[in-house]
């Protein structure tokens, strides 16, 4: 599991205990953009600007870190967890929108937790 440095860069800007969290993964769990990035986000891009979205929502779309979330997850064959769901509203894009417009796998945190198996142990006191 890992993310992209656009997030990072986001995460690390508050100064809260998700930017605490942020700063602990260090910066090899934030993966730096490639050459693959450049095709995927014209992609991304395309998509946003030929839906029926606001202006308004297609602009800050492209300028948050979750279009480069989706254009990376496009570009490597990933597949994104996120807690959003998808939505009919012209107002703003959701993660989940693009990914199901570009064919990209896109799970919530407990079906990514389900499909890993992850365990959670509890260590007794003492």
């Amino acid at each position: 599991m890992f993310s992209i440095e656009p997030v990072g860069d986001e995460l690390l800007a508050g100064s809260d205990e998700l930017s605490d969290w942020a700063d602990d993964r260090g910066a090899a769990f934030f993966l730096k953009p490639d050459a693959n990035l450049l095709p995927a986000v014209a992609i991304v891009s395309t998509w946003a600007a030929g839906q029926s979205y606001e202006p308004a929502a297609v602009n800050t779309f492209l300028q948050v870190a979750d279009y480069y979330l989706v254009a990376y997850a496009l570009a490597h064959g990933y597949t994104v967890v996120t807690h959003e769901k998808a939505s009919t509203s012209t107002k703003k894009i959701k993660i989940p929108e693009p990914c199901i417009g570009l064919g990209i796998k896109c799970v919530t945190p407990y079906e990514m937790l389900r499909t890993e198996r992850a365990r959670f142990v509890l260590e007794p006191k003492g």
